[in-house]
């Protein structure tokens, strides 16, 4: 592509074309999606999606672009941005997640090797199963409460409930009677 195309293009998407900003997409995606992944540790879906907030942060802010030839380091720029603003969030939310766990009671007798093993066990169960085993067995709701709260039939709390208790008994050494 050549910078003077390109250029013809920004003026375009400045005006609001959206086929003029579809192809600077289509020229610097990969180049932005590479940068993420290389920037980011979450994996390619979360560069990705970080890539989608930048294209539409740069959609967004075009009009205060001021120099159309620096294009590129202008979106990597946004793309930085997003993506610093994306590592604070994931400590944020790892902080959040350890402060948790510190103000959850430990499990009487439980060693630190079988509450990893719990842990462990419950991030394998599907989301509907683990959510019901939280409720009822972590927080001591009863079935229905957990019911309602799921907007799940009641039969089937009460088997999500038996089948993760089997899931996590097994993980811990004992035996699955079920």
């Amino acid at each position: 592509m050549s910078r003077l195309g390109e250029e013809e293009w920004i003026r375009a998407a400045r005006a609001g074309s959206a086929p003029a900003f579809a192809r600077l997409v289509g020229a610097h995606q990969s180049a932005v999606r590479a940068f993420l992944r290389r920037t980011l540790s979450g994996g390619w879906g979360e560069a990705d999606d970080v890539a989608q907030e930048t294209f539409v942060s740069a959609w967004q802010a075009l009009p205060r672009l001021r120099d159309d030839q620096g294009f590129r380091a202008w979106l990597l720029g946004i793309a930085w941005r997003r993506a610093q603003d994306r590592i604070r969030q994931a400590r944020r939310g790892a902080a959040r997640d350890q402060a948790w766990l510190e103000m959850t009671p430990a499990v009487d007798g439980a060693s630190p090797a079988d509450r990893l093993a719990v842990r462990q066990a419950l991030a394998d169960l599907p989301p509907d199963v683990r959510a019901s085993v939280a409720l009822c067995l972590a927080d001591g709701w009863s079935h229905a409460e957990a019911a309602q709260a799921l907007g799940l039939p009641l039969g089937t709390v009460k088997s999500h409930v038996a089948r993760g208790r089997a899931r996590l008994l097994v993980a811990l050494g004992g035996c699955d009677d079920a």
